[in-house]
């Protein structure tokens, strides 16, 4: 059992971190010309469509946006031993030559990027993907470093991030959960 241990955004937080994250990547890729957005199922699809639309709001153009689904290249799908749920990828743009800013929740130990940059090689050749993320909080496995973040929150192992958005749980909030002791 998990309980609260701190509140690390609000909706309004959450939106200004949103807004500045749409403004780094249109500064680092000069413009939204040749970018494409692509989120990772779930959340990472809710940032991406967040994020898109403000870059759009700012530049006046439309984006692609695209929402991958990593679960058959996740590494640890041979130790489950349920089915996987499949929710499908839907990338209906050429990425090839393209500027793709792939978006996450929670970076943690990489693995679940690892498994989206797979699976978009899979699609085609994009000319860079860059990674942006809501949260950092360390403790990687794998050399995977976001170029665009929203807070870095260092955490405990034992300690986790839930990323709360209005679209899938009906309220916009990042929490800090603190397992509970055992006495």
């Amino acid at each position: 059992m998990r309980k609260l241990k701190a509140q690390i955004m609000d909706e309004q937080g959450l939106d200004r971190t949103l807004t500045r994250l749409a403004h780094e990547i249109l500064e680092h890729n000069k413009g939204a010309g040749n970018i494409v957005i692509v989120g990772i199922r779930t959340r990472g699809e809710f940032l991406a469509r967040r994020i898109a639309r403000k870059i759009e709001t700012v530049e006046g153009a439309t984006l692609s946006i695209g929402s991958l689904d990593i679960t058959l290249y996740r590494d640890d799908l041979l130790g489950k031993l349920q089915q996987p749920v499949l929710k499908g990828t839907e990338i209906l743009f050429d990425i090839n030559d393209r500027n793709v800013i792939l978006v996450d929740d929670v970076l943690y130990t990489g693995r679940t990027i690892r498994a989206a940059l797979d699976a978009l090689v899979d699609l085609g050749r994009p000319r860079t993907i860059q990674l942006a993320v809501l949260i950092d909080r360390g403790h990687r496995q794998l050399p995977i470093k976001a170029d665009f973040v929203g807070k870095n929150v260092p955490t405990s192992t034992a300690e986790s991030i839930r990323v709360h958005l209005k679209e899938q749980d009906g309220e916009d909030a990042v929490l800090l959960m603190h397992p509970e002791t055992q006495e």
